[in-house]
């Protein structure tokens, strides 16, 4: 089952179940899937659904961060409610480890040697890692590697 069909099937568990956090957060996201057909009128497969999964996290996120520092408790216990639902359809995430050494790989593989190669390394990066990775993570692991 495609991660698409996955999201609707939870949907329509999540109505049944009257869970209105679960609905919610579903619904954004659909709406966000459906901007992005529409937008760009593409047929969305896993990866791009993951992709707007983890630019939906690090919205709410970036809006928890916001809410502690406004001393609003309550609005940051949404934030992290949704991020939680969200979290459900990434693929499981490689450890630090693993992204320093898949980055080591393609640096190797690139001829990377500064950097000035930054930009080189992190598309070849993106395309392998994408999903699997913390993109932050990720950047500061090429860095690191290019810098030594």
């Amino acid at each position: 089952m495609s991660l698409k069909a996955q999201i609707t099937e939870d949907m329509k568990n999540a109505m049944r179940a009257k869970d209105s956090v679960r609905l919610g957060t579903i619904r954004l996201l659909q709406a966000a899937m459906k901007q992005k057909e529409v937008d760009e009128r593409v047929e969305l497969d896993d990866v791009m659904v993951i992709a707007i999964v983890d630019k939906l996290i690090k919205q709410r996120k970036d809006s928890v961060a916001a809410y502690l520092s406004a001393q609003r408790q309550d609005l940051a216990d949404v934030e992290s409610a949704e991020i939680a639902v969200l979290q459900a359809y990434l693929p499981q995430r490689l450890s630090m480890e693993e992204v320093q050494k898949e980055v080591a790989a393609i640096v190797a593989e690139l001829g990377a040697s500064g950097p000035g190669d930054m930009g080189k390394v992190m598309g070849a990066v993106k395309t392998r890692l994408a999903g699997k990775a913390d993109m932050g993570q990720v950047s500061a692991a090429v860095k690191s590697a290019l810098a030594g």
